[in-house]
């Protein structure tokens, strides 16, 4: 699935990249972490546990990560990698803890405009 708005990280080196660079922030329901990518587009990655539950819970939550991101990606500046990791708490939730979630970790960033 491709979005206009933004790309999507996909091979596990570019998941590493942004791993190493340890500019991370959590809340209780996701983990993100940042990196600058030096060009003008922004990068979303989503990484879901097999311990947050089975394939259709990390599916459905990715899915809800992806839709947060996809909808706020007018207040999310460009040139930035974002890989999101679910935590196991944000299973049950729907769409409105997800993306007050991911906007509470953008605004600890600073980065939320």
């Amino acid at each position: 699935m491709k979005y206009k708005d933004f790309e999507t990280l996909r091979s596990n080196i570019e998941f590493k990249n942004v791993y190493d660079n340890r500019v991370s922030m959590a809340n209780r329901n996701l983990i993100m972490y940042i990196r600058k990518n030096g060009t003008d587009t922004k990068k979303l990655g989503v990484s879901v546990s097999k311990k947050v539950g089975n394939s259709i819970v990390r599916h459905r939550l990715a899915r809800l990560i992806r839709e947060a991101f996809r909808l706020n990606t007018d207040h999310i500046p460009d040139g930035y990698d974002y890989v999101v990791v679910a935590r196991a708490n944000l299973k049950d939730k729907g769409y409105k803890e997800t993306a007050e979630s991911m906007i509470h970790l953008l605004r600890l960033h600073r980065i939320y405009k």
